[in-house]
């Protein structure tokens, strides 16, 4: 494996601090993922917004990745990297799901539900043909050939497990579902962990992830495999439904996986805080505060009951806020990322974190 890349020439010493924090040591501060620009003075170039390559020709937007890249300072253990997404519900359109956009360029996209009839529709299965799937593996072959020996494909937002169930039923018919037919649901759920693993591979290799390791969607790195995985779908469901349905699932992600960060999206779903947090091979927990409630640092009590369940944290910060965190909660068991006005403002958070663990 490569030990460095043209747009991060201290990848060496990056990937030894990452591991460091998969198993939660620390080598001499905390794993801190912190860009800038590399010219403040200067306009950086865009990156590509959300959901490019869907619609338009994989060249420019390869060049337009490279471009921000270049002008862009990856500090600390920020491994630069690129996640490609043709919004949030792609497995469920590799499946066989119709994916729609809104009439606006780029926004979001969503799926049509494509499940009327369990019995008649499944299996559920991955058609090798399925226009989206070859469109997503051309786009990580294209991108993997333009980064090659500069940055890295990142891993996808599967959207799996439960959340695809519910991309292709829909959700209220889903919870009914559960209460109707309980076997058929673990049936389609036994389905879609079969799949998981494939669908990983299918991306891996097409993006060429094994040449340098992999990062998730999430911001963070692992030699060998790893992702972010999530269920959505648990703000719907009570502590029964979700040991039954959506645990065995979740916990064949992180067995596959061995390292990954959960995507814990919202207060809704805190009713599930002990069952996730003891799957096994689940390091670390992406808190996401959701719409209209208040801001990271005021879960402040959560993030250290967390850390207390032996699970490590993704914390976004400034270089203000740091600071706050870095006195508040366990060292070697969170990951910051940080933007910074410059490199060197970057470097002085990097040194004060040094001095001060």
């Amino acid at each position: 494996m490569v030990s460095s890349l043209e747009f991060k020439p201290d990848f060496e010493l990056a990937r030894r601090r990452w591991l460091a924090f998969w198993e939660q040591e620390i080598i001499d501060r905390p794993c801190c993922v912190i860009t800038a620009p590399k010219d403040p003075s200067r306009r950086m170039p865009p990156r590509p917004p959300y959901m490019a390559g869907a619609r338009e020709d994989f060249g420019p937007i390869v060049t337009g990745i490279l471009e921000n890249a270049a002008a862009t300072w990856w500090g600390g253990e920020a491994v630069p990297n690129y996640s490609p997404s043709f919004g949030p519900d792609m497995m469920a359109a590799w499946l066989g799901a119709d994916l729609e956009f809104e009439a606006r360029q780029y926004g979001t996209s969503w799926v049509v539900p494509s499940i009327e009839d369990w019995e008649r529709d499944l299996p559920l299965r991955l058609d090798a043909d399925n226009p989206w799937w070859r469109r997503m593996l051309d786009f990580c072959a294209a991108l993997a050939a333009g980064f090659e020996g500069r940055m890295l494909v990142a891993h996808l937002d599967l959207h799996s497990n439960m959340d695809l169930l519910s991309a292709m039923r829909g959700p209220a018919r889903l919870c009914m579902d559960m209460m109707d037919m309980p076997e058929t649901i673990d049936r389609a759920m036994r389905q879609a962990m079969d799949l998981y693993p494939v669908i990983y591979e299918g991306l891996y290799q097409a993006g060429a992830m094994g040449r340098y390791g992999t990062a998730g969607w999430v911001p963070a790195y692992h030699p060998d495999k790893t992702n972010t995985i999530q269920c959505d779908f648990a703000a719907l469901i009570g502590p029964h439904h979700f040991r039954r349905f959506a645990m065995p699932a979740l916990e064949a992600e992180a067995a596959y996986l061995k390292h990954t960060v959960y995507h814990y999206d919202g207060p809704e779903c805190l009713i599930h805080l002990d069952d996730i947090c003891s799957i096994p091979g689940l390091d670390c927990i992406q808190w996401t505060t959701g719409a209209r409630n208040k801001g990271f640092m005021e879960w402040m009590d959560l993030l250290k009951t967390i850390q207390s369940k032996g699970v490590s944290l993704w914390v976004p910060c400034d270089v203000n806020s740091i600071k706050v965190y870095h006195r508040e909660l366990k060292p070697n068991m969170v990951f910051y990322v940080c933007h910074a006005a410059s490199p060197a403002k970057g470097e002085e958070v990097l040194r004060w974190l040094e001095a001060n663990t």
